[in-house]
């Protein structure tokens, strides 16, 4: 007999194919699922497919037939780890598949910091470079990649990907350890608070944990150079987005992206939104990982995982 297959939060593929995963048993799809419908939804279950909807212990306690949790993500922080391991519910999730997506995003922001690109594309569309009667303009002034000291917080896959990209771009790179083990690496690692005050870039590549929650606040971003910039593609709490706002309002640093937020969605009034000199600031809504091509491997992960724990039986 064929599983019962139900995927809570199919939106959060943006649209993709998902073909190969209705095959695998009956299957019931919901664009978004409310906490409050999540038990009656999955009460004939097998399997439960979900992104970003909680499962926690109570709501696990009342699916008894559920067996197996894909997360189409990697993070499990929104399932109940503890409850599902007493309970006997495997939880699988997606390793590996917006590795180089988020890299590329990574490099791509500091680039688009570095050289103003926002405000150099708006100041040719509005006219504005038509009518100067010069050739040239320098109201921001640019900086390229080779030669920076890159800093890399967390240094696992991505943070990986990333130093590889930025070192063939010729920059010089460092990383900050933020599960406190030691690796041989091929790059110097340095304490949190050295990296800061040493690089020109700093990107975040680390997982929200009792750790990393609140790790770069308002002491945090003093110690960086005034020249420096921040990226941010790893999870939202890591980066105190007050104290953020507050520190490129004082330009004590020179800029910052975001992918990832606190609260998501943005909450609308959130002082990032409220940035005196907008173009210090690059803001995209939770994205980098999704390029086509990354959703694709992430369908073949939740494949690869209910097929795998079927014959694992």
């Amino acid at each position: 007999m064929k599983p019962t297959i139900v995927f809570l939060d199919e939106y959060t593929l943006g649209g993709a194919d998902l073909s190969r995963i209705r095959a695998l048993g009956e299957y019931t799809g919901y664009s978004k699922t409310a906490p409050e419908e999540v038990i009656d939804r999955c009460r004939e279950a097998d399997i439960v497919i979900t992104n970003k909807v909680v499962l926690r212990r109570e709501t696990l306690a009342a699916l008894p037939k559920l067996r197996l949790i894909c997360v189409a993500a990697t993070g499990t922080n929104n399932i109940d780890l503890d409850a599902a391991a007493e309970m006997g519910i495997a939880v699988k999730n997606a390793a590996g598949y917006s590795t180089h997506s988020v890299a590329e995003t990574t490099l791509g922001a500091a680039i688009a910091l570095f050289r103003h690109i926002g405000y150099y594309d708006r100041y040719v569309k509005s006219g504005d470079y038509s009518a100067a009667g010069q050739q040239f303009h320098f109201a921001k002034p640019t900086h390229q990649l080779y030669g920076s000291k890159w800093g890399i917080v967390g240094l696992g896959a991505i943070g990986h990907e990333v130093a590889r990209l930025a070192a063939a771009f010729g920059c010089e790179v460092s990383y900050s350890s933020t599960s406190g083990v030691v690796r041989e690496e091929a790059y110097p690692a340095l304490p949190l608070t050295e990296l800061l005050g040493w690089a020109d870039i700093i990107s975040i590549h680390a997982p929200l944990t009792d750790r990393t929650r609140g790790m770069l606040g308002a002491p945090e971003l003093a110690v960086m150079k005034q020249s420096a910039i921040l990226i941010n593609v790893a999870r939202g709490g890591i980066v105190d987005e007050t104290a953020l706002a507050e520190a490129l309002d004082r330009g004590s640093i020179a800029g910052a992206a975001l992918d990832v937020f606190s609260r998501e969605p943005l909450a609308g009034d959130s002082p990032l939104l409220g940035i005196r000199e907008p173009d210090r600031l690059l803001l995209s809504p939770h994205n980098a990982w999704s390029p086509r091509e990354a959703i694709d491997v992430l369908v073949g992960c939740i494949v690869e995982n209910i097929e795998g724990f079927y014959k694992a039986e």
